[in-house]
């Protein structure tokens, strides 16, 4: 958790119990004027409603990123259910929170449709046979990029440090695009809040590996 004038941020994990605690915990000891989300409008409808993808929403995006984002709901929620949690349940406890105090929602992600396009046209060959080889040495030869750490809680900062580097280097697609430009577009988002709310108090629930970039971007601003 980071403080930085009138906005707190939560960096979370998606299928962490103790990310749920912490953030309905804040909410309602501190009760935030403004809760803004790391999430776009159609994740967050498909959040609230559970809907799937349709065949219209494959053709917006294509089918390679429809695909790959398949794959990452998959590995999620598979994850999700060894700790009994389901991907996206801390930002369902923030919409809870929202809704029982009187709270305003904001969402101050990019568009999933856009991430996911330029991720799929900047990703190298180099880049995704470097994926095969990681998940093939984990799988087989049990040689994890990162020391294990427990899915219920949210990793240490020395961790997501580690991890945020190895992605930065092995897969800079995958870091420029995923990471780097959505923490410049929620920074943004967050630093139109904090000038246009400064009387209030805002809380933004985004993942862990975001939390360090969007407050760097913020002081600098």
């Amino acid at each position: 958790m980071d403080t930085f004038k009138n906005i707190t941020i939560i960096g979370t994990s998606h299928i962490s119990i103790e990310s749920i605690k912490e953030i309905s915990d804040f909410i309602k000891k501190y009760k935030p004027e403004i809760i803004a989300l790391e999430l776009d409008r159609k994740r967050f409808y498909g959040l609230l409603n559970k809907t799937k993808i349709s065949f219209n929403d494959i053709i917006k995006m294509g089918f390679k990123a429809f695909l790959f984002n398949l794959i990452g709901a998959y590995i999620e929620k598979k994850l999700g259910k060894l700790v009994g949690v389901s991907p996206g349940d801390e930002m369902l406890a923030a919409v809870k929170g929202a809704k029982k105090f009187g709270l305003k929602l904001k969402l101050i992600d990019q568009n999933i449709e856009i991430t996911l396009k330029r991720l799929i046209k900047g990703f190298t060959w180099k880049e995704k046979f470097r994926v095969i080889a990681d998940i093939f040495n984990g799988l087989i030869f049990r040689k994890p990029l990162i020391e294990p750490f427990d899915l219920r809680k949210v990793p240490p900062k020395e961790t997501i440090k580690k991890l945020m580097g190895m992605v930065k280097d092995r897969y800079p697609t995958i870091y420029d695009i995923l990471i780097k430009e959505r923490n410049e577009v929620m920074a943004k988002h967050l630093n139109d809040l904090m000038l246009n709310n400064k009387e209030d108090k805002i809380l933004a629930i985004v993942g862990a590996g975001h939390e360090d970039g969007i407050i760097e971007i913020l002081k600098r601003n």
